[in-house]
């Protein structure tokens, strides 16, 4: 409430909460009004039926690998900077059991300025191979080819639970191979290190 709504209260004797909870709705509603007076009771007797909705999480995760110097710096290069962030994002997603809805891709030059996009993804996830498809999307606009580029990172938005996620249905099956490998990866990662299961593209750096 206001300082005015408030000195109004003092001045009918009305100095805590727990006496505006204790006075009637009857009594409030002449001295402040039918809506304030109902509001302000409901409040003070802990009473808010608006639902409840959680802060964003978004902009939680991020990973950025170095890449070579600038003058080194290759599409290919690029490409499997971008998987390394993905295939890492998406580790730390899962064992979380969290699950992205966008993906925000920035871009850091020679130069040291930025350029910065974000996508929605087809649906929430955390499943490497689908973070990987549209962070290589948002690279693939950004025309990055002759760009002297020095680092890319990866951001999630939009995190909530993987509980509270749906999947698309599909009869591919090797979407499900995909998952059941992945999640068999993280185990091993699990156990042993990070780096001891990785996709072929990031074992061997290209030349």
């Amino acid at each position: 409430m206001g300082p005015s709504t408030a000195g109004l209260l003092t001045r009918h004797g009305l100095h805590t909460i727990g006496a505006v909870a204790d006075t009637p709705l009857g009594t409030l509603q002449p001295l402040l009004g039918k809506a304030t007076g109902r509001l302000i009771h409901e409040r003070a007797r802990a009473e808010d039926p608006r639902p409840v909705t959680p802060p964003s999480t978004g902009a939680l995760l991020r990973r950025r690998p170095r890449l070579p110097p600038a003058t080194n710096s290759t599409p290919t290069r690029h490409r499997q900077a971008v998987l390394a962030v993905a295939e890492q994002l998406g580790a730390r997603l899962r064992k979380e059991r969290q699950v992205a809805s966008r993906l925000t891709l920035t871009a850091r030059y020679a130069d040291r300025s930025t350029t910065v996009r974000t996508r929605r993804l087809p649906e929430p996830t955390n499943h490497t191979a689908a973070l990987a498809r549209t962070a290589y999307d948002i690279y693939t606009t950004l025309g990055l080819q002759r760009a002297r580029v020095r680092g890319i990172a990866l951001r999630a938005e939009d995190i909530q639970g993987a509980e509270r996620a749906t999947r698309q249905l599909t009869f591919d099956p090797g979407d499900d191979r995909a998952h059941r490998i992945e999640a068999a990866a993280d185990k091993v990662r699990a156990r042993f290190s990070a780096g001891v299961v990785m996709p072929a593209a990031l074992a061997h750096p290209p030349q």
